[in-house]
């Protein structure tokens, strides 16, 4: 059994074999795991597998889930982010960090901003562009409506990826493998995906050793100073990168 990134950028995976009969051996059979990080288009050997009395394989349930970016990425706390949109305007949080809405688990360190749709949308931080998805048109907020937002993900220097949802749709200005800098303007908001209403869902994300991303708390520098937790209903002042350090 191997694993293959077909992508450009560093992801890490998670994979489980079980034997199709283990849920019926008096003695259940602990199923086979590997877990890793692979770097673009690379291939890793992780297991053989052992043959069925057919001399197959196809008594197995393998079963694998996968996220961007590194599970060794050292998030650098240090650094301070722009707030993702343009240096002079400013909007209202409507959830921040640990919000009992939804900003819990995975995404206990994320922010939304209230904006209204075809807002500029600047990149926090530079990095190089991984994911890009801007086909979807809909947004709700029932069970599975996360699988029709469009966003931006930009991997940043220290192997962390800073995530930019409910995009409109057709609202990249940007291509993945593209380089951004922290200011940049990358796209527009929108009211795609798993949503009640217009806004910019953006966190920063590692990933974990069982494949998932987590959320990470990052502070954000503004005109009156660094934020180190945004609170709901406050309306924070974007500075330039230029200014980010006077």
């Amino acid at each position: 059994l191997y694993a293959r990134n077909v992508g450009d950028f560093p992801i890490t995976y998670s994979v489980r074999v079980r034997s199709a009969t283990d849920s019926t051996a008096e003695q259940p059979v602990r199923p086979k795991r590997a877990s890793g990080t692979l770097a673009g288009q690379e291939s890793q050997r992780l297991m053989t597998l052992p043959e069925t009395d057919e001399g197959a394989a196809d008594g197995l349930s393998i079963s694998c889930t996968w996220t961007i970016g590194s599970r060794n990425a050292s998030h650098d706390d240090d650094h301070l982010y722009l707030l993702p949109y343009a240096s002079g305007k400013s909007y209202r949080v409507i959830q921040g960090f640990d919000s009992t809405f939804s900003h819990s688990g995975v995404e206990q360190f994320a922010v939304d901003f209230r904006m209204s749709e075809g807002t500029p949308v600047h990149a926090a931080r530079a990095g190089m562009v991984a994911r890009v998805v801007e086909s979807n048109d809909k947004g709700c907020w029932r069970d599975g409506c996360g699988q029709y937002a469009n966003f931006i993900v930009v991997m940043h220097d220290d192997g962390t990826t800073g995530e930019y949802y409910h995009l409109q749709q057709n609202g990249s200005l940007v291509e993945v493998g593209e380089r951004v800098e922290a200011g940049q303007e990358i796209g527009r908001s929108g009211n795609t995906g798993h949503t009640a209403l217009p806004h910019l869902h953006f966190a920063v994300y590692k990933a974990t050793q069982r494949a998932l991303p987590q959320s990470v708390p990052v502070s954000f520098i503004s005109a009156d100073g660094v934020i180190f937790k945004p609170r709901r209903g406050h309306r924070y002042l974007a500075i330039s990168s230029q200014n980010a350090g006077d």
